[in-house]
């Protein structure tokens, strides 16, 4: 039996698509495996109401800013959390050692950077680099989405925020 050049075509161009069919398959249930694994990453939902609030400075008791972690990458530690504050306070000059970004969800929140204020309100946003020191000024029932892109940290340039901050405003820049 003689197979012509086209038959051997089809032959060839068949087998071919086989393989690549198998091949796909299989790349397909890699795929899936490795996103049904326990390290892969997941989908995480969480409501405003089941959050775990826990105050910033306890000494102030329930005037206290309030912190929420969200979620903390188990590899690189970028961090997502949410600040409310019950009372006006401000947050004295500091620095962190990863990048920051704050969204305004609710009231305002004024930033001073490099001897510049900036107000900002709800659906407003900042970033602000590693190491850049600011302080900032929160309103009365504000909530702050912050993310950081490694480890979540406050590095204080003098003191700590105190009962000396409640309901301060935002001072003229020197």
């Amino acid at each position: 039996m003689r197979i012509d050049a086209a038959e051997k075509t089809r032959t060839c161009v068949l087998a071919t698509l086989i393989c690549l069919t198998g091949t796909l398959c299989e790349s397909q249930k890699n795929h899936s495996e490795v996103a049904a694994s326990p390290n892969a990453p997941q989908v995480m939902t969480t409501l405003y109401e089941d959050l775990k609030w826990q105050a910033i400075v306890p000494e102030l008791g329930e005037d206290s800013p309030q912190i929420a972690i969200l979620r903390v990458d188990p590899s690189t530690k970028a961090t997502q959390l949410l600040i409310r504050t019950p009372r006006k306070v401000h947050v004295p000059m500091h620095w962190h050692s990863a990048n920051e970004t704050h969204t305004i969800i609710q009231g305002t929140a004024t930033f001073e950077h490099n001897g510049k204020l900036q107000l900002l309100t709800p659906g407003s946003f900042n970033y602000m680099p590693a190491h850049m020191q600011h302080q900032a000024w929160a309103s009365e029932g504000a909530v702050i989405f912050i993310s950081v892109d490694g480890a979540w940290d406050v590095n204080w340039v003098g003191n700590p925020p105190g009962k000396s901050d409640l309901n301060q405003e935002p001072h003229t820049p020197q």
